[in-house]
């Protein structure tokens, strides 16, 4: 049956997904780059650039993992990009260029309509403006049998969680602290429930820690 997951989230010791003063200037705040430091040096980053390198250690197979069998993917409008309000005429189409590395259909949570925008490489941003459980319906159908992804931000996750539809978390807790910023395990009325750590592994750069959720 397919799953909703959530992979390779970075998150600080003190729980921070995202450092203070998000801008267009520094997209994961001031500081939040550093949170992903363990993914610059993997093969896979390498890949995603078009160059030759990078070690195929124990981070480069978490990152490869949490994205086997992924059909569709849903982001909040915050990870899209740093536009707030009606879009305007605006041509924003991502901070990834012109072709996205997710390859696939991606349903970005907006309260705002937007038509689709197709970009190189099979990547196709659909706007959703009724809420989470529509754009999970269209994911779903999209993923064609495979699982969907929920890539973030924060509270786009923290969303999910709330609502119970989280079958998997896998986060890569850095060695820094932020002090301030979007923590990813704010407002949840509490701890996220009915998870239990599948796999808790590290490497010289992070610490992975993948729940999975207990059989209903």
């Amino acid at each position: 049956m397919p799953r909703v997951r959530v992979n390779n989230i970075s998150i600080s010791v003190d729980g921070y997904a995202a450092g203070p003063g998000q801008s267009l200037h520094n997209p994961l705040g001031v500081g939040g780059e550093r949170l992903h430091d363990w993914f610059f040096h993997t093969r896979s980053w390498h890949q995603m650039q078009g160059t030759d390198g990078g070690d195929e250690g124990q981070d480069d197979d978490m990152i490869v993992r949490g994205n086997l069998g992924i059909g569709a993917t849903i982001m909040g409008r915050n990870m899209f990009g740093p536009i707030r309000g009606p879009w305007g005429d605006d041509r924003w189409s991502g901070w990834w260029g012109e072709e996205p590395p997710y390859h696939q259909p991606v349903f970005v949570l907006t309260n705002y309509p937007h038509e689709p925008i197709s970009m190189q490489g099979g990547t196709v941003f659909t706007f959703v403006t009724e809420g989470i459980h529509v754009a999970l319906e269209q994911a779903f159908d999209a993923a064609g049998g495979q699982d969907v992804k929920i890539a973030g931000g924060a509270s786009t996750i923290q969303q999910y969680l709330r609502a119970g539809l989280v079958d998997e978390l896998h986060v890569a807790i850095a060695p820094i602290l932020l002090g301030s910023g979007e923590r990813l395990f704010d407002n949840l009325a509490g701890e996220p429930e009915g998870f239990q750590c599948a796999e808790f592994v590290g490497s010289p750069s992070v610490a992975h820690a993948r729940f999975t959720r207990r059989a209903r």
